[in-house]
C-alpha cells in the first residue's frame, strides 16, 4: 500500500500552491546538489577504507613473513 499517482499529483498540487513554482524549483535544485555531494562524500570515505584496509594487510603480511624468516630455532 504504497503512494500512488494520484496522491502523488496531490502533494505535488499542495507543495506548488504553498512554495510557488520558482521557490519549488530552487528547493529541488538545492535538495539534488546536497544528495550528489552525500554520495560523493560516501564514496571518497569508501575508497579511503579500501586503501587503509589495503595498507593493513600488507603490514600484516610484512610481519608474518619477517616472524618466519627471522625465528629459525635449532633443536640439538
Amino acid at each position: 500500500m504504497g503512494i500512488g499517482f494520484k496522491e502523488l499529483l496531490i502533494i505535488l498540487a499542495i507543495a506548488l500552491l504553498i512554495f510557488g513554482a520558482k521557490r519549488l524549483r530552487t528547493i529541488g535544485s538545492d535538495l539534488g546538489g546536497a544528495v550528489k555531494g552525500f554520495k560523493k562524500a560516501m564514496d571518497e570515505g569508501d575508497e579511503e577504507e579500501k586503501k587503509q584496509l589495503a595498507g593493513e594487510k600488507d603490514a600484516d603480511f610484512d610481519s608474518t613473513s619477517a616472524s618466519k624468516t627471522g625465528s629459525k630455532s635449532s633443536s640439538v
